[in-house]
């Protein structure tokens, strides 16, 4: 029977990243994993996504060349080659994490993990079963979409995020169930290449969690201008497959024809059927309950990732599969969720982290905000994409930044800089003190954060 200091139980964006962090640190480390390395993100989420994304950005750039004095006589978009180019990227990021892994020696065991006590892990393979033992063991199962009976998911008609990325064609029309990251991110991707889409979404504005009603108005108002149709405050209350078309009801009554429908809400934690009971765990509705130290209540029993809920962010899972490595290993370390930066990759980007004004007032915090729009910045109007802004939240009494929210190009890049500031408890004064290249999009955070301090220079505002 082998043994470890650490066995990490799934290789997902937190699995992996932590195996090797406590393999860097001295420990004998066993990662077990039942599919492919990297788990959600890398093989059917974050990575997928973007390079389906990345195909259509192109052919969008393709489609406004003449605006840039570029003539394209003619151009088509190859469903199978869209497909072939998401899946050569995978792998490429897979068989990387492999050798980063290796390159450690970190034993990977290809299996499913069932905990039997807490020192003690069942391995269930395609050649039998194996037990490997180790000092500290460390859940990392992550989330997978949920089968929600409402929408009789079938995936071919209805289907999951999964099942999307997968489909290997461009549907005529589709109904798009959520107007969160994955539905607003799925519908960029279809309606770039033709496809009528429709996206339906219970609470009353597009991305529910961003508690900025403006931010939110203006990404609806851009989705409607690019033709898709969203319906917000709208109930789906059930979904028929009939004759090769899907008939979605409304609450409001209105029934929607489409050739497909994608349910974009929804995660089942996976912690089921992986032993906890064994060692009694605390799981709250699937969630494995952990402490700031990312430990379980049963001794040398750790969680990290989706499984643990919050925020359910690949960045998220790997900052915790790093902390709790450095935990096992010693260290005086704990989480700390202050700043969990987020983005949605629309066209504009949505991007956010920190408080919003509405959470800041909630909170009883009184505070100044800045706000800068794209069509002011040289570099967003020379690559003809000045739709959106940068808002800065900071304390009124002290001018330390709590938050930011950003639409616009380049969002998901540009939010690492607020996240920065965030962190290290910044003022507007040193955001706006430090020198910005000129022209680039980052200039928009300068300009936003020296409106409330009256010095902004390309905006005129009215005192």
């Amino acid at each position: 029977m082998e043994k470890f200091d650490v066995i990490f139980l799934g290789a997902g964006s937190g699995g992996y990243v932590g195996a090797i962090r406590a393999a860097d640190l001295g420990k004998k480390v066993c990662i077990i994993e039942a599919r492919e390395l990297g788990g959600t993100c890398l093989n059917r989420g974050c990575i997928p996504t973007k390079a389906l994304l990345k195909s259509a950005e192109v052919f969008r750039t393709v489609k406004e060349a003449k605006t840039f004095g570029v003539n394209v006589d003619s151009y088509s978009f190859d469903v199978n080659g869209i497909y072939s180019w998401k899946e050569n990227v995978v792998k490429k990021l897979v068989s990387g994490v492999e050798y980063l892994l290796k390159s450690r020696k970190v034993v990977i065991k290809k299996g499913r993990g069932r905990i039997i006590d807490n020192e003690t892990v069942e391995i269930e393979t395609s050649e039998g079963k194996e037990i490997v033992q180790g000092e500290n063991i460390v859940i990392a199962t992550g989330s997978e979409p949920a089968m929600i009976p409402t929408f009789k998911i079938d995936g071919k008609n209805v289907l999951t995020s999964d099942d999307a990325l997968t489909l290997g064609e461009i549907p005529k029309d589709i109904v798009i169930i959520g107007a969160g990251a994955i539905g607003i991110e799925f519908a960029t991707f279809y309606s770039t290449f033709g496809t009528k889409v429709t996206i339906v979404e219970m609470m009353p504005q597009v991305v529910p969690t961003l508690k900025d009603k403006k931010v939110a108005n203006y990404l609806q108002r851009i989705l409607n201008k690019k033709g898709i149709e969203v319906k917000v405050g709208a109930k789906i209350e059930s979904v028929e497959v009939k004759d090769g078309k899907v008939y979605s009801t409304l609450s409001t009554g209105e029934v929607l024809e489409s050739e497909k429908v994608l349910v974009s809400i929804g995660r089942k934690l996976n912690s089921d059927n992986i032993g906890l009971e064994n060692i009694g765990v605390n799981v709250d509705r699937g969630r494995i309950v952990v402490d700031e130290y990312l430990r379980t209540n049963v001794k040398n029993v750790y969680a990290i990732g989706d499984v643990i809920g919050g925020l359910l962010l690949a960045h998220k899972a790997m900052k915790e599969g790093e902390v709790v490595a450095e935990i096992i290993a010693g260290e005086n370390k704990k989480m700390d969720y202050r700043v969990v930066p987020w983005a949605i990759f629309s066209s504009p980007e949505i991007a956010a982290c920190g408080l919003t004004e509405e959470e800041a007032k909630e909170q009883g915090i009184d505070v100044i905000t800045g706000e800068f729009p794209f069509s002011a910045n040289g570099k967003a109007v020379s690559m003809n994409a000045t739709d959106g802004f940068v808002k800065v939240v900071a304390r009124k009494e002290d001018k330390v930044i709590i938050g930011a929210q950003i639409i616009g190009p380049e969002a998901s890049v540009m939010i690492a800089e607020l996240a920065l500031a965030i962190q290290n408890n910044l003022t507007l004064d040193d955001v706006a003190d430090t020198i910005h290249t000129h022209p680039t999009l980052p200039e928009a955070i300068m300009e936003a954060v020296k409106v409330p301090l009256g010095s902004v220079v390309h905006i005129y505002l009215r005192r």
